[in-house]
């Protein structure tokens, strides 16, 4: 038995999400993330604000010229701004989760999105005054590796049918010729929650009576490491891919969102914990590798972490 949250916060999905770094691509292919001590870049201008309205949505948007980032946590800013995963930054005072800032930051004109990055960590350095370094540290560590000795695959596992070259060439061709036409970028139409991802991801929930709702995460056509990615992100550890599984893949994983949530939920006014109603647990992330026709084992491994030396609360503009 657990105790959920008495209220699931609006954003938790955003905030599964930004336990992994966001990707940056260019020409529709990803571009890898600057190293951790490649030189600083600058806004041309930015504000930094705090924000008082408590845990609420939080909200990112990221443009060639612009970053804009509502009631977000210093440690999300700091692993977008190094794109790294939360599990990697090690170290700082409390108020790194607990205290919010919103960032409204102009780029000058010609930048390239891989260079948001270098321009977010110098405006932490610069108004945060943060200092990190980094070391390679052992820990645990999740390898995914096949369940079964015949290598037979599970039922929300299959290699996937579509040809997702093609597709996603068709993608790109469709939005460039709408750019030229003037119509601007075509926006991509993500699947419905029942509707199979082509050569795409999509995540929804499903409500569960008396208890938290399941997460379920879809992929079509892609590759093993995307969801090794993924899974490590929702286990907030290291994953290492050791299925020898190649080429493009369809999947889901459907797991509790309670198995992602503290325990118990704090009274309104009262500064206090108070256990609510217990619920039998769900399906957790390992159940869900299961059906894959795969499973986790614990070891330990050298992980690269980011450590934080100092920083400090920002002087508002």
């Amino acid at each position: 038995m657990r105790y959920p949250l008495a209220i699931v916060p609006v954003a938790f999905v955003a905030t599964l999400s930004a336990q992994a770094p966001a990707a940056v691509f260019i020409g529709g292919q990803p571009v890898p993330a600057p190293p951790w001590d490649a030189p600083h870049l600058e806004f041309d201008v930015a504000s930094v604000k705090t924000n008082k309205s408590g845990p609420t949505m939080m909200a990112m948007r990221t443009l060639p010229t612009s970053f804009n980032m509502t009631n977000i946590p210093l440690r999300i800013l700091i692993t977008q701004a190094y794109r790294l995963s939360s599990y990697q930054l090690v170290g700082g005072p409390n108020w790194l989760d607990s205290e919010r800032f919103d960032i409204v930051a102009k780029a000058p004109e010609g930048s390239r999105p891989d260079q948001v990055p270098l321009m977010l960590r110098g405006l932490l350095a610069d108004r945060f005054k943060l200092k990190v370094h980094a070391e390679t540290r052992e820990t645990q560590v999740y390898a995914l590796v096949l369940a079964r000795d015949d290598g037979k695959l599970g039922p929300k596992l299959s290699k996937t049918t579509d040809d997702c070259e093609k597709i996603l060439a068709e993608r790109r061709a469709t939005a460039a010729a709408a750019r030229a036409g003037g119509a601007g970028p075509v926006p991509f139409t993500p699947p419905g929650p029942n509707e199979k991802p082509v050569c795409t991801i999509n995540m929804s929930t499903t409500p569960v009576p008396n208890g938290l709702p399941l997460l379920n995460f879809r992929g079509g056509g892609q590759p093993m490491q995307m969801l090794v990615n993924q899974i490590s992100s929702f286990l907030n550890k290291r994953v290492v891919d050791r299925t020898g599984l190649t080429g493009l893949y369809d999947f889901q994983l459907q797991f509790s969102m309670g198995t992602q949530m503290p325990l118990t939920t704090q009274a309104p006014g009262t500064g206090t914990t108070t256990p609510t109603a217990p619920i039998d647990d769900g399906p957790t992330m390992f159940d869900a590798v299961r059906e894959l026709g795969l499973k986790l084992e614990s070891e330990r491994g050298p992980v690269e972490h980011l450590v934080i030396d100092s920083v400090e609360r920002p002087t508002e503009d």
